[in-house]
Order: C-alpha cells, then sequence, then structure tokens
C-alpha cells in the first residue's frame, strides 16, 4: 500500500491531500461500505473529505486530520486483509482511539470559551465563517446555549447563513445525528401556477436559499451524500407533522410565513438531544390578509420562557451589498412616517 502527500490548488486554509493505494479492489469495496458509508462516517468525524478513484482514496483536509483518517482507513483495510469483516462497531472504536490519543476526550473543549478570547468562529467543512457585528455575535452565543432560539430580523443579516454553520458545524463534530431544514412553501407576493415534476422538483425552489448555504459549507459530493442518506433533510413545513425530531439540529427558515397553528406544530416536533432555530423577517409576511403570523404570535407567547431566546437584527447588520440597509431603512422609516 502506498501513501503520498500532495497540495490541493482549491484550498486557501493550508490544505493537503494524501492518496492511499489499495492493491486488492474487492477488499476496498469493503473497506468503503454500502454506498460508502464507512467514508461518509470518517468523513463526519474527523472533518475530511475522502475521494475514491479506481483503487486509490484520496483524503482532503487538514494535515493532522488527513493523518488520523489515513491511519485508521489502513488499519481496518489491515483487518479486512486478515479475514476480519468491518463492523460499525470496529469503525467507532478506531474513531474513538485516535480521538483519546490526541487528548480530545481528556480536556474537552468548552464552545462558549471563544467569546472569552474574543474571537467568534464557526468551523465547518469549507471555510471558518464568523459574527460580524454584535447583533450577529449575541445570535452565535444563543445558538450555542440554548436548545430553542429565535432570530428575527430584515433580510441579509445573516439569520439563516450562521444557523446553517452552525448547524454543519455540529453535525461535523458528532454532537447531532442528522440536519434539518424546512420552510413553508409561500409564494413572495405572486402566483406562480402548478409546478413541473416530482414532489422534489415542485419544493425545491422554494428551498433554494437553504441549498446554497450548504453548498458554501460542505462539498457537493459529501453535501448529496448527507443528502441521499437522509442524514441532511431540506423539506417543506408540512412534511413535519406527526414527527419527533430526536438528536438533530433543525431549522425553520421564513417562520413569518406560517400560520399559528403551523408554528405550533413545527415547536412541539423537538425531541430529545435537538436543537432548533427559528429564523424569520416580521415585515415580509407574504401569508393571506386576516391570517396570524406564527412568528409574532410565538413572540407574544414565548418570549418570557427562561429556556427561550430571541434574537434581534436591525438593518445596521446587513452584510449584504451597503445598499441593502439603506433601503431597509427607507422603507422601515416610511412605514413609520405611515403610523403617525
Amino acid at each position: 500500500m502506498a501513501v503520498s502527500s500532495l497540495g490541493t490548488q482549491e484550498d486557501t486554509r493550508n490544505e493537503s491531500q494524501e492518496l492511499l493505494d489499495f492493491p486488492d479492489n474487492k477488499l476496498l469495496i469493503d473497506l468503503c461500505g454500502e454506498f460508502d458509508k464507512n467514508l461518509a462516517e470518517i468523513e463526519q468525524k474527523i472533518s475530511v473529505q475522502i475521494i475514491r478513484r479506481g483503487n486509490q482514496l484520496a483524503i482532503v483536509g487538514q494535515e493532522e486530520a488527513n493523518k488520523e483518517a489515513s491511519a485508521i482507513l489502513i488499519d481496518l483495510y489491515e483487518q479486512l486483509e486478515n479475514g476480519r469483516e468491518i463492523e460499525p462497531a470496529d469503525l467507532d472504536l478506531a474513531v474513538r482511539a485516535f480521538e483519546e490519543s490526541r487528548g480530545k476526550n481528556s480536556t474537552p473543549q468548552n464552545p462558549l470559551e471563544m467569546f472569552d478570547a474574543g474571537n467568534v468562529e464557526i468551523k465547518t467543512r469549507k471555510k471558518t465563517v464568523g459574527p460580524r457585528t454584535e447583533a450577529q455575535k449575541a445570535y452565535v452565543k444563543s445558538l450555542l446555549t440554548h436548545e430553542l432560539s429565535f432570530g428575527i430580523g430584515p433580510a441579509g443579516t445573516g439569520k439563516t447563513y450562521l444557523a446553517v454553520a452552525v448547524a454543519v458545524s455540529k453535525f461535523m463534530t458528532g454532537e447531532v445525528d442528522r440536519i434539518i431544514f424546512s420552510r413553508p412553501a409561500v409564494e413572495a407576493g405572486e402566483k406562480l401556477g402548478y409546478l413541473p415534476g416530482d414532489m422534489k422538483e415542485k419544493v425545491d425552489p422554494y428551498m433554494q436559499p437553504l441549498y446554497d448555504a450548504l453548498n458554501d459549507f460542505l462539498p457537493s459530493k459529501q453535501l448529496s451524500r448527507y443528502i441521499e442518506e437522509k442524514r441532511i433533510e431540506i423539506a417543506p413545513l408540512a412534511f413535519m407533522r406527526g414527527r419527533t425530531l430526536s438528536h438533530a439540529y433543525v431549522v425553520l427558515d421564513e417562520a413569518q410565513n406560517t400560520t399559528s397553528i403551523q408554528m405550533k406544530m413545527f415547536l412541539t416536533r423537538l425531541g430529545e438531544g435537538s436543537r432548533m432555530v427559528i429564523t424569520g423577517d416580521v415585515s415580509q409576511i407574504d401569508l393571506p390578509r386576516g391570517v396570524t403570523s406564527g412568528l409574532t404570535e410565538a413572540q407574544r407567547l414565548l418570549s418570557n420562557l427562561t429556556d427561550v431566546d430571541f434574537s434581534y437584527f436591525t438593518a445596521k447588520d446587513v452584510v449584504r451589498h451597503s445598499l441593502v440597509a439603506a433601503i431597509i431603512e427607507a422603507y422601515d422609516g416610511d412605514t413609520l412616517a405611515g403610523l403617525r
């Protein structure tokens, strides 16, 4: 078996690539597992990307993580050469052994320590992001400390983007087993008519902002695999009814377009070991006239609960084009003038 290391051209964070050659292609198939599930497990636990190329596996990531993933793969391959099959427990034990050797389990890191240090970062597979304003910093802290958080404010303030980043970060470190994103399928003030295609093709246009954010944080091949395995789900709100969402990071986007009944239904899906984030903009409600927004009602009913946290954003927190903030302020000013 040959091992080689070379730098990648696509990365700006000193990532490297390590190549492993496996002479027995049949054993390599067993090493990868059905639908490459063993590779996916190592990718998630070690925070690397593993690409299969013939009888080679290319490992892309930080140098230390690459070495760890390589050692695990080599050990498991040698196990197969000795005539022993790979069981799920073998994979868990291999990962845990290397985590303990690096001292991860002896001194667990408090994720809130970064707030004391003043440098708040959210690390995902493809990039590291952080809050740019004080409101965003408070929001990220809320996402890390509360089981149920709300992010309310105008478009462009990073509500959904930061929630997706935290979700991916917790998923990659194994703190949650899956990520679930949802949105109400409500058209923004115009009727699009019937959309062609199957159910996924019909709802995907409503979910595109979530796909865009995920593509910023996960390699496309890895993201596709997680979606195929339903470890990452993106579904309209109607699909949440009757489910209990345990050990998951759950994000409801565009929550201002939920009805009161829908919001209550969604909030009561929260299960053991899960975290839930609700984002929305109460100035952009697209519900029919006379229908109360579930988000505004949740503000009224839940704001006094100690285990629920609300984060609010203004035009000053807009991180898109500077003109977006000016547009929001102009509309807000016109609304206030109309109320006088």
